[in-house]
């Protein structure tokens, strides 16, 4: 097996957030400004927020390593709706999209999902980041509704909420 998804550890949060920043720099310009990504990385991808998560067992993380390398990741938690898991963040570094290792960790997820008698899985993208909401499609997620999220500081996310049934699949 050439990757592998394990469950983030200390060590592991200030790489993931520095690859957090490569990745959203890399594929949010043009689809959000410079200004709103600082902001969002501040406020989701700093080593203090995601250690809050992790010890607080708010949310699930794991890595995704690709021959031992650090390449993408998944967050994840308890969504809202009963029976629902909120895949809350994915990425996968550019260099390795399109060999299925985002499709591995939603998997991954869903498996998680369904152990923790979770029906549906859910997710938010922005409805211009046109790459991943195809992806989301060919994994099964379908638009269920959109929404417009004040997040502060004059900037806002214009999301599809995406649901994949997971009664359907083993």
């Amino acid at each position: 097996m050439d990757f592998s998804i394990t469950a983030l550890r200390d060590a592991d949060i200030a790489p993931v957030c520095e690859l957090a920043r490569e990745i959203w720099m890399q594929h949010y310009p043009g689809i959000i400004t410079v200004r709103q990504i600082e902001y969002m990385l501040a406020q989701r991808y700093s080593p203090a927020a995601v250690r809050r998560q992790l010890q607080t067992g708010e949310a699930w993380w794991d890595k995704l390593e690709v021959h031992g390398e650090l390449c993408g990741f998944a967050s994840y938690e308890r969504a809202s709706a009963a029976r629902a898991m909120k895949l809350d963040k994915l990425y996968v570094h550019q260099l390795v999209r399109g060999k299925g290792y985002g499709a591995a960790l939603i998997d991954h997820v869903a498996k998680v999902a369904r152990r923790q008698g979770m029906d549906k899985l859910t997710l938010q993208v922005n409805k211009y980041n046109h790459g991943s909401v195809a992806v989301y499609r060919r994994a099964g997620f379908t638009v269920a509704y959109t929404v417009k999220v004040d997040i502060g500081n004059g900037f806002f996310m214009d999301d599809y909420v995406m649901e994949k049934d997971l009664r359907c699949e083993v």
